[in-house]
């Protein structure tokens, strides 16, 4: 006996709930295996994270106990400000340090890596019991100023030390300072100053592999100018929770971190810059929105990333500058380690991308994700790409992809248009999907490959523009790229032995050129002058990664070639397998179903990839007992799932 139409749909939906929500289940647990262990922090909690602690005063009664949980990518610690207490000197991620606080009164604590004793940078408070009318310090109560004062500190003439001399100078003074190394580490508290070297290649802060950082700045309007620092454990130049920062003609190497570093600070200028041989990234610009920022005319080469720039954007330009040989490109990216994300509204435009794929260059943290890629839109929104020279990359020349953290970021509205991209291995073009609202590719000159294929037909700026893909091939070769990171592949070199850069260009009349203090120093580009760059001079486009179907086949690794496979031919065998017994069932009910039906079927299976033939399953009145389909469709879901989610567990991708 057949049943009734109705009591059929509303088990073949039922089926059909089951089946999805046993879909739900399995991705959820692989979602939720990537995340970060950060969420609200608890009562009496402080998180820190890259490179805040939130909340930073956290009010408590006398005997309660304070934990600090490390939650940012980069190491931190927690150093009481009058140095009565003290965690561990290195706190990664996942550490935690409690202390339990029996008096009352205000205590103020600091990160030696990210901030200082006097309030400024990564610090915080805690304050025990009733505290009336508490004030807290403040790094610098003086403003800064728009012009030189006419000032000048010699260094060592007038003060021995660069730190003697920035303490004793006031708002708007040039610290000028010879030719000579410099061991130590200097923290700038006062705004405005200009700090000048003699010459930019022979006037050194080097921290000997044994301080933090070579420039730690907490004050506004300050720029460093012609100077080299090098063996800081952490950064070489870094500014922190300011306003108006400019580094020019400056040279950052070797450095354990970050070379030059710009941190929850807006209106900045990087120009004529130099980094190599740094553990994260040559440049970073992090934890701001609008930035208000340029990065031009600069250098980035041998570290582990070219650029980085977590949860930053807003009237935030990287234009007209070279990035070659780091093990990684330029990748603005978004994480729940440091505040405000996603990353949103950066532009990209003017610059030569080459060879990003040097797995020997020094490395930490997300470099190794993207490995061999040129320019990677990682979980960003709103971001131009445009009128740059992207060439000779392992994986993939200009991507957007999602980026799980504890929350899964997905880009998406970023516009590539009018690029040239080649020698690309897998992909000129890439998209990690399945997900891909608004992202869009357009007029890119390049040698046709996309990865997946027809991004230029089906993710278009003016036309058709799809807010998903049924090709997970890439969100797989992610997961292979992720499953590499968790194993340190590539391995990447130490800091501390790579080799130092050669001499670059100083600035131009350093020593009769006017001081200028860092006040008001963006000035958002001339989109219409930025121009694309020419090949240089010496470099040959290469040939292309052979790939079958999208799998890595010449040079792959295990992780990325297994998991690729996986991904992208399984389900095309599962649907396949649908396909075939969808039209078999159609044969069997011809004259029963009719033409007009068959054909519809027919064209909803072929046309509408995976969903047409479980569509049918459901609505199509099928005489395959439900069982049965739930075990062919749901079966094979699981089982494909069941494994997908062993292999990331084996990897190490979650």
């Amino acid at each position: 006996m057949v049943p009734a139409v109705g009591a059929h749909v509303t088990g073949q939906k039922r089926t059909f709930f089951y089946l999805f929500g046993a879909l739900v289940v399995s991705v959820v647990v692989v979602a939720c295996g990537g995340g970060s262990d950060a969420g609200e922090p608890g009562q009496n909690q402080v998180f820190g994270y890259d490179d805040a602690f939130f909340e930073d005063i956290i009010e408590v009664q006398p005997g309660d106990e304070v934990e600090w949980l490390m939650v940012g990518d980069n190491p931190h610690n927690v150093f009481a400000s009058d140095g009565s207490w003290e965690s561990d000197l290195t706190m990664e991620r996942g550490a935690r340090y409690t202390r339990t606080f029996d008096q009352q009164g205000v205590y103020s604590y600091f990160c030696t890596f990210h901030g200082d004793a006097e309030g400024g940078g990564m610090a915080g408070y805690v304050v025990v019991g009733d505290v009336p009318d508490y004030d807290l310090p403040t790094p610098d109560a003086s403003e800064a100023v728009p012009e030189w004062s006419g000032r000048t500190i010699l260094v060592p003439s007038d003060q021995p030390t660069i730190q003697d001399a920035v303490d004793v100078a006031e708002p708007g003074d040039l610290v000028s300072i010879a030719s000579g190394t410099y061991n130590e580490s200097v923290t700038v508290r006062t705004p405005s100053l200009v700090i000048r070297g003699e010459d930019r290649n022979s006037t050194v802060i080097d921290g000997e592999f044994e301080l933090s950082n070579g420039f730690h700045v907490v004050a506004d309007g300050v720029a460093i100018e012609n100077i080299t620092a090098r063996n800081f454990q952490v950064n070489g130049f870094y500014w922190t929770g300011v306003t108006g920062y400019r580094g020019s003609y400056i040279t950052a190497h070797n450095n354990g971190d970050y070379g030059i570093y710009g941190f929850d600070s807006v209106d900045g200028l990087f120009d004529h810059v130099f980094a190599s041989g740094n553990r994260d990234s040559g440049i970073y610009i992090g934890q701001c929105y609008p930035c208000n920022a340029v990065v031009t005319d600069s250098v980035s080469i041998e570290n582990g990333l070219a650029y980085s720039g977590t949860n930053a954007g807003g009237d935030l330009y990287l234009i007209n500058s070279y990035w070659a040989d780091n093990m990684g490109g330029i990748a603005p990216n978004s994480l729940d380690s440091e505040l405000y994300p996603p990353h949103r509204e950066v532009y990209i435009g003017g610059n030569t991308v080459i060879n990003n794929n040097n797995g020997d260059a020094p490395t930490k943290g997300l470099a190794r994700l993207a490995w061999g890629e040129g320019i990677v839109l990682a979980g960003g929104e709103g971001d131009l790409v445009e009128k740059n020279l992207v060439v000779n990359h392992d994986r993939l020349g200009i991507v957007t992809n999602v980026l799980p953290d504890k929350n899964i970021w997905w880009a998406s509205d970023n516009v590539v248009r009018n690029n040239v991209i080649a020698g690309t291995g897998f992909g000129d073009l890439g998209l990690v999907g399945p997900l891909s609202k608004g992202n869009c590719f357009e007029d890119n000159k390049m040698a046709g490959w996309t990865y997946p294929p027809l991004l230029n037909l089906y993710h278009t700026c003016d036309g058709i523009n799809m807010p998903f893909q049924f090709d997970l091939g890439t969100l797989f070769f992610l997961m292979g790229a992720q499953a590499d990171a968790s194993n340190d592949i590539p391995a990447g070199s130490d800091y501390r032995t790579w080799p130092a850069p050669e001499d670059q260009t100083a600035l131009p009349g350093a020593e009769a050129a006017k001081p200028q203090p860092a006040y008001n120093v963006f000035v958002k580009p001339d989109l219409d002058e930025i121009q694309t760059p020419p090949l240089p001079d010496g470099v040959e486009i290469r040939s292309k990664e052979f790939a079958v179907s999208g799998v890595p086949v010449t040079d792959p690794t295990i992780w990325t070639f297994v998991l690729t496979l996986w991904g992208y031919f399984l389900p095309l065998a599962l649907v396949g397998a649908w396909i075939g017994l969808a039209i078999w069932d159609m044969v069997k009910r011809q004259d029963e179903m009719g033409k007009g039906a068959i054909i519809g079927w027919f064209a909803a299976i072929l046309l509408i990839p995976i969903l047409g033939v479980i569509l049918y399953f459901i609505f199509g009145k099928s005489t395959i007992p439900g069982w049965l389909r739930g075990v062919v469709v749901g079966g094979g879901i699981a089982a494909y799932l069941v494994v997908l989610v062993a292999m990331l567990l084996v990897s190490g991708a979650v």
